[in-house]
């Protein structure tokens, strides 16, 4: 999708679709009216705004009205989008709104569209929010169809025009929130892909071949290991759970490292994803209707990698690494039985209770195996736990940690890049829950608490690194149409991740920057 901006009066401009975003009061209130509107509604002789009040359009969030023009606009139609309340407004009401409006122009046919940019306090935002919402709403996965090929080969939007509101200018700031925008969204939508895509057609060893050609086209480094390696490295959990498989297990490492000598000698970012291609339950067999989303429990991966994807951009003066171990957790003859106990690289040893419960065995070598580098901080997502589904809903991210200033930091990269987390507890209470009369611990307690329990075994393997569990169960697929979202994964916990390398990137910057002023006061003195 292009993305090119605009100035002037937006009923003016050309294209197959004019959209001008509103808020609830802006339709009734004169001097409120944005340009785009009140211009559209004069050409129009006042009739758009007589079929919102008849329609019952009001500006509030969800809420559409699609209107020919007849010849009377640059567009044959235009597109009004509500906003909502302008007090309650965010980036994200304005990227799932407009995310609306691209799902609405491609049902239209419409190939070239025209944004009439709102009014904003930070214009940077909402301009990176119009573009994620475009690309991202415009997404959808029909590799797999055959049929109904007229609908496939529609016409879909591929050009948008941004129409800055009267004295906003195209600058280099504006032209950069585009380009981080589309970035961030083409690799959502490659997350997207990853996730989508059958078992059968995404197996470890080839989601390590994407990795692989994701990292060569994006200049990351990587290192693919497989079983004998993962044998050598003593990963007994991971070897555990894939032993039922006839699929080979892949261990994947991706790397961002600065050329700068002194940046690449910092404290890494550690990111850690789930990436269980497929999950039967092993021996402790899922229903047949819980098997059926079960090739999305690697989406935890697909979020590392898309957020590699564009680390890779930023060029961060830090290292960044990215971890996943890769298996199939199936039922077989080989496979690892409950009453099992199974040897850690730590050394920990684990009684199997539930063989259901794989990933967090192969996230607990995984961990162990990057907190190694000694990074400033680990961040791990996972689909991880149908309790966390209870508890949060199919879209709020489950957040685990007990170093505040790390959860803290992932909470508010996620608030900035429109995704929502909730702070879950990490407590001490819960522990009785994992406790083994045959080892060190457990893989799976009791039912109350599972979530808990869950971030409590995956606790034990990251030391006293700072370290943020993210259970991305609910959210790593949406149930339904809503804003930019399809039905079908999501590619959550790409743009936190982004956000979250961009925001230490400028602390990192504004740290030396305010060091190298000190020190300069201090040469005066």
């Amino acid at each position: 999708m292009n993305f090119t901006f605009a100035g002037g009066d937006s009923a003016r401009a050309k294209a197959d679709v004019l959209v001008i975003p509103v808020f609830d009061n802006e339709l009734t209130d004169k001097k409120k009216q944005p340009a785009a509107l009140a211009s559209a509604d004069k050409k129009l002789k006042g009739l758009l705004l007589k079929t919102a009040a008849q329609e019952g359009f009001k500006g509030k969030g969800e809420q559409l009205l699609s209107l020919h023009t007849h010849g009377k606009l640059g567009a044959p139609r235009v597109l009004l989008v509500g906003l909502g309340a302008r007090a309650k407004f965010s980036a994200e009401v304005l990227r799932l709104a407009m995310g609306r409006a691209v799902k609405t122009a491609n049902r239209l046919r419409a190939k070239t569209v025209v944004v009439a940019v709102p009014v904003l306090r930070e214009t940077e935002a909402g301009i990176r929010a119009v573009v994620e919402g475009f690309a991202l709403g415009g997404y959808r996965f029909d590799k797999w169809r055959t049929t109904n090929k007229d609908e496939k080969n529609a016409p879909r939007v591929d050009k948008v025009t941004l129409a800055l509101p009267d004295g906003v200018k195209k600058d280099k700031v504006l032209e950069a929130a585009v380009a981080l925008g589309r970035r961030v969204a083409e690799a959502t939508n490659w997350a997207r892909d990853l996730v989508n895509e059958p078992a059968g057609a995404l197996t470890p060893t080839i989601l390590a071949d994407q990795a692989k050609a994701m990292a060569a086209d994006a200049g990351l480094k990587i290192e693919v290991l497989g079983r004998k390696d993962i044998e050598k490295l003593k990963m007994g959990m991971f070897l555990g759970v894939t032993q039922g498989s006839v699929e080979e297990p892949k261990l994947i490492h991706v790397s961002w490292v600065p050329e700068d000598g002194e940046a690449a000698k910092r404290a890494p970012l550690a990111l850690v994803g789930k990436a269980i291609t497929f999950d039967s339950g092993g021996l402790s067999l899922k229903t047949a209707e819980g098997m059926v989303d079960m090739k999305t429990d690697m989406a935890g991966s697909a979020a590392v990698l898309g957020a590699m994807r564009v680390i890779a951009t930023l060029k961060p003066p830090f290292p960044v690494h990215a971890y996943m171990g890769a298996c199939e957790n199936m039922p077989s003859g080989t496979a690892y039985r409950p009453g099992d106990v199974l040897v850690s690289r730590l050394g920990k040893t684990v009684e199997i209770t539930n063989t259901d419960a794989e990933g967090r065995l192969v996230l607990g070598d995984v961990l162990a195996w990057a907190n190694e580098t000694k990074p400033a901080m680990i961040v791990d997502l996972a689909t991880l736990t149908g309790a966390c589904m209870i508890a949060l809903g199919n879209y709020i991210v489950g957040a685990f940690g007990d170093d505040d200033q790390a959860v803290w930091s992932v909470l508010e990269a996620a608030r900035n890049a429109g995704e929502e987390l909730w702070r879950m507890p990490v407590t001490e209470l819960q522990r009785d829950a994992l406790k083994s009369e045959i080892a060190d611990m457990k893989n799976a307690g009791e039912r109350w608490g599972g979530a808990i329990n869950a971030a409590l075994f995956l606790k034990e393997f990251v030391g006293e690194t700072p370290w943020v569990h993210l259970d991305i169960a609910g959210p790593s697929q949406s149930p339904k149409e809503r804003g930019y979202l399809g039905r079908g994964a999501t590619g959550v916990g790409v743009r936190t991740l982004v956000e979250l390398t961009r925001r230490r990137a400028m602390e990192l910057e504004h740290a030396e920057k305010d060091a190298a002023v000190t020190a300069e006061i201090d040469a005066k003195r």
